[in-house]
């Protein structure tokens, strides 16, 4: 099952699980759709795979398997490695 991870890795924005705008690669890294798109270019700076648009988990799944509420953040922001 997914975690659905609260919030983007590189600016922190929420990403409420039952909403659109989440990306996530392979190992659920999360990010919002604006870092994904200006800033990463569509890949994972954590393991360079391609981020995909999270599904969306609905209102009662929600309640009986909650979203993660950890919430993880790359103080430095997000930069590519080379």
């Amino acid at each position: 099952m997914l975690a659905m991870r609260p919030n983007c890795e590189c600016c922190n924005r929420d990403l409420p699980a039952d909403k659109d705008g989440a990306m996530i690669c392979t190992f659920e890294c999360t990010f919002c759709i604006t870092c994904t798109q200006d800033i990463l270019k569509g890949q994972c700076p954590n393991c360079g795979d391609e981020l995909v648009c999270r599904p969306l988990r609905s209102s009662a799944n929600l309640e009986q398997y909650p979203a993660s509420t950890q919430r993880v953040l790359k103080p430095e922001g997000c930069l590519m490695k080379a």
